[in-house]
């Protein structure tokens, strides 16, 4: 060989020219709880596979979601924005749960996107029923790059007209309007439902192999998936449908988790048995990389779209999935990427949601879209080599779920507001009190100022969609005695 061109060929490589992009699989699960994992401080559920992926990468200890409920949340991953960027700032309501869908269009229009809602003191804005073709997807970002993408599990932004394979997606298997599964068992259908679709069961995975539980499935295309493509770029999204409700587990692993001990604060049989099904998806798909010879190269984030359900579950921390309070937005966040992150190593700095598609769009050497994302590069904390630029959080929830209705969150630093809007604000110091029992908005009144002007100058930046003030509300008079 010509000395020149094998010098040629040697300095191409060690300047990474030749090196293969990264294999990127990203494990999107529904409803897991900040401690709902034994490397999270649980002594109940068994989850050996995703506390290796800790143990041979970075576990982020502030990990959050972008939303205390689901379809926000998923909208921020995929974009990398703000849900209330995108208009998604509440769960999206299927056509299973009464949405009605216009004989022209496929897209269901329960609340019309101009009509604001309102019978309480607030009215409210409306939800985003789908997410925007124009928002460009984590998937159609790395498509530039020659990656072949596929989406399995539960996609929740929007019927046919936006499922996964309208926004970028090569795949897509089960990934549609549904916020839950009709049934955990294949053929993964509600016989007597009012409507034909959840009597069909999941659109996009037709059932093959009756009984079959529906997390194992969806290891099972993951890993036909990753082998179909091993020699080429992919980009795999598991978004399992576990452990939202229906509450429902193989009976053996219930079986075994209902003659274990129970010593803890973890007690539920049946979703402890789901959260080892989920981390038996994720050994599947760890142990096919292996096999493949792929690990080395594989880029993988393990994370939740909210926090735990109250009372299903504990998440060591003040309530859970639809609060503001770190038990409905603090969730597992994990990243294992062998040569850059630091294997076995805690982080602090607070990430979320939204870090995602920077992250693996710097990864794949992907160019970022070029609209205002909120989302960071997390490189420099997986590798701890630096920090990132961000030292403030929020969230937006302007609509009723809970007796304290709309609310706003704020996190700068260790402070963190939450502003009701029907009046009333909490003031928690999280490195002090992440429990949040001791409420000190009444004992630092400028630090509450403080907070919410910033607080209410990033709203007003970002989002029209602030609750306003209703006309028409009449309090009930109080009952006669």
């Amino acid at each position: 060989m010509n000395r020149f061109l094998l010098f040629t060929l040697c300095l191409l490589s060690s300047s990474g020219a030749f090196a293969a992009k990264p294999k990127i699989v990203l494990v999107l699960v529904d409803d897991l709880g900040w401690a709902d994992l034994g490397c999270q401080g649980s002594d109940f559920y068994e989850t050996p596979h995703i506390d290796s992926l800790a143990k041979e990468g970075v576990r982020f200890t502030d990990g959050y979601a972008a939303c205390a409920v689901c379809s926000p949340s998923r909208a921020a991953v995929m974009t990398g924005r703000y849900p209330h960027r995108t208009g998604i700032t509440n769960w999206i309501r299927s056509r299973a749960q009464g949405a009605k869908v216009p004989k022209d269009r496929k897209n269901p229009c329960w609340k019309p996107k101009e009509q604001w809602q309102g019978k309480g003191k607030l009215i409210c804005p409306p939800n985003g029923l789908w997410l925007e073709s124009t928002e460009v997807t984590l998937a159609e970002v790395l498509k530039p790059e020659g990656y072949v993408s596929c989406y399995i599990g539960k996609w929740h932004l929007g019927t046919d007209d936006w499922y996964p394979t309208e926004q970028g997606f090569d795949y897509n298997v089960g990934g549609c309007d549904f916020g839950e599964p009709p049934s955990y068992f294949d053929p993964y259908n509600k016989p007597k439902s009012f409507h034909p679709i959840t009597r069909d069961g999941i659109p996009g995975l037709p059932g093959r192999k009756p009984g079959q539980y529906l997390t194992d499935r969806e290891a099972e295309e993951a890993d036909a998936f990753i082998r179909k493509h091993k020699d080429q770029p992919f980009f795999l999204m598991l978004a399992n449908y576990a452990v939202h409700t229906p509450i429902q587990s193989r009976e053996d692993l219930a079986a075994k988790y209902r003659a274990k001990k129970k010593t803890g604060i973890h007690r539920n049989p049946v979703y402890a048995a789901m959260i080892e099904s989920v981390d038996d998806a994720v050994g599947v798909v760890v142990n096919t990389l292996e096999e493949l010879n792929l690990t080395n190269n594989t880029l993988i984030i393990f994370t939740s779209d909210n926090g735990g359900v109250k009372g299903l579950t504990n998440n060591l921390l003040r309530d859970g999935k639809g609060y503001p309070y770190e038990g409905g937005v603090r969730v597992p966040f994990i990243v294992k990427w062998p040569g850059v992150a630091k294997a076995g190593s805690e982080v602090s700095e607070p990430v979320i949601s939204m870090d995602i598609l920077p992250t693996i769009a710097a990864a794949a050497g992907a160019k970022l879209p070029d609209v205002e994302l909120d989302g960071k590069d997390l490189k420099p904390l997986l590798a701890g080599s630096g920090e990132i630029e961000r030292d403030t959080l929020y969230w937006h929830y302007p609509h009723y779920r809970q007796d304290r209705g709309p609310y706003s969150t704020i996190r700068h630093g260790d402070w963190k507001l939450v502003k009701w809007f029907e009046g009333g604000r909490s003031l928690f110091h999280l490195k002090d009190d992440l429990g949040e029992e001791n409420d000190l908005a009444k004992s630092m009144s400028e630090k509450v100022e403080e907070l919410e002007g910033m607080l209410m100058t990033h709203l007003s930046s970002t989002t029209d969609l602030i609750p306003i003030p209703n006309p028409n509300y009449k309090p009930e008079a109080p009952a006669e005695r």
